[in-house]
């Protein structure tokens, strides 16, 4: 699903940043009412792009959305883009009705991601090519924090004691990473590991851990 250069109308955004139950200081208090309508015709457009979308499932209800991050330039509070999460519910024509629940990301008026969830089931635009695998979310961050820090593959090969190709697969999403070198990459990096309160956790939660570390520390430092 392709969702680059895609502009929204000055509707559908004040429609998206319509946050009722929110209080900020860009915002009045109470805002003033817009209209939510144009929000279930701009989800069923994007979603019925979708080669395999079946179009007899609609948008039929949304409500104000919460947002998750805010355009801002606080102090404190950097924010080049606006992130919201709008419920609602989808309806097929035989009647059966599932939650809905769409995260949108926006800059100035252009859309920069979609992810619809319709029931337990999550949808959005994929990183890898059709007919290939999506990489691990471990990748992206990874790569991004080893490249802040100027770490070379050699080097962090070299501090885990792995070869240069574990790491290259794990920068490029191609193998996922176990709790034990999650770990080891995690100090080589300098961000505290989980397990350092001397509770026993999981693989799978000691291995989720570690990425949220990693990834808060992505954020923060390219904040």
């Amino acid at each position: 699903m392709e969702i680059a250069n895609r502009t929204l109308t000055v509707d559908v955004i004040a429609a998206l940043t319509y946050w009722p139950g929110v209080i900020w200081g860009g915002q009045k208090n109470p805002p003033d009412p817009v209209d939510l309508t144009v929000l279930p015709s701009f989800f069923n457009e994007v979603l019925q792009e979708l080669p395999w979308w079946n179009r007899d499932w609609q948008i039929s209800h949304v409500e104000p959305g919460l947002p998750l991050e805010i355009d801002s330039d606080h102090h404190g509070h950097l924010s080049t883009f606006t992130e919201v999460a709008v419920p609602g519910a989808v309806g097929s024509g035989g009647g059966e009705i599932l939650p809905f629940i769409a995260k949108v990301g926006f800059a100035g008026d252009q859309l920069t991601r979609f992810q619809a969830k319709i029931g337990d089931v999550a949808l959005g635009p994929a990183v890898a090519p059709a007919g290939q695998p999506e990489p691990h979310p471990f990748a992206r961050v990874l790569t991004g924090l080893m490249d802040l820090r100027g770490i070379p593959v050699r080097a962090m090969a070299r501090e885990t004691a792995r070869s240069m190709s574990t790491i290259h697969m794990l920068r490029n999403g191609r193998r996922n990473p176990d709790p034990l070198l999650a770990q080891e990459i995690a100090k080589v990096l300098g961000i505290g590991c989980v397990g350092d309160s001397g509770e026993h956790l999981s693989a799978s939660a000691e291995s989720t851990d570690v990425v949220s570390a990693l990834s808060i520390s992505v954020r923060s430092e390219n904040a």
